[in-house]
């Protein structure tokens, strides 16, 4: 099974504020999501360093600016087994 990825960087304020919505996303079962500093990887420096945060599951992304009712549908959906 894939991983939902939360890509992000320090010091990113949009970031901590998609963070603070998915984290308090109401789901109707728990997803994991790890959580990857873009800056511990040049590939993802270059891929993501303009479009961060950025959720990603499989070939899908949902990429800011999202809302939590966004955030919902995209973890319910893309892990929907």
């Amino acid at each position: 099974m894939e991983k939902v990825l939360f890509y992000t960087t320090a010091g990113c304020h949009l970031c901590d504020q998609a963070w603070s919505l998915i984290a308090s996303a109401p789901l109707a079962a728990p997803v994991e999501v790890t959580v990857v500093d873009i800056a511990d990887d040049d590939r993802l420096v270059v891929q993501y360093g303009e479009r961060i945060p950025v959720l990603v599951y499989g070939a899908h992304e949902l990429g800011w600016p999202f809302s939590q009712r966004e955030v919902c549908h995209f973890l319910e959906r893309e892990t929907r087994g």
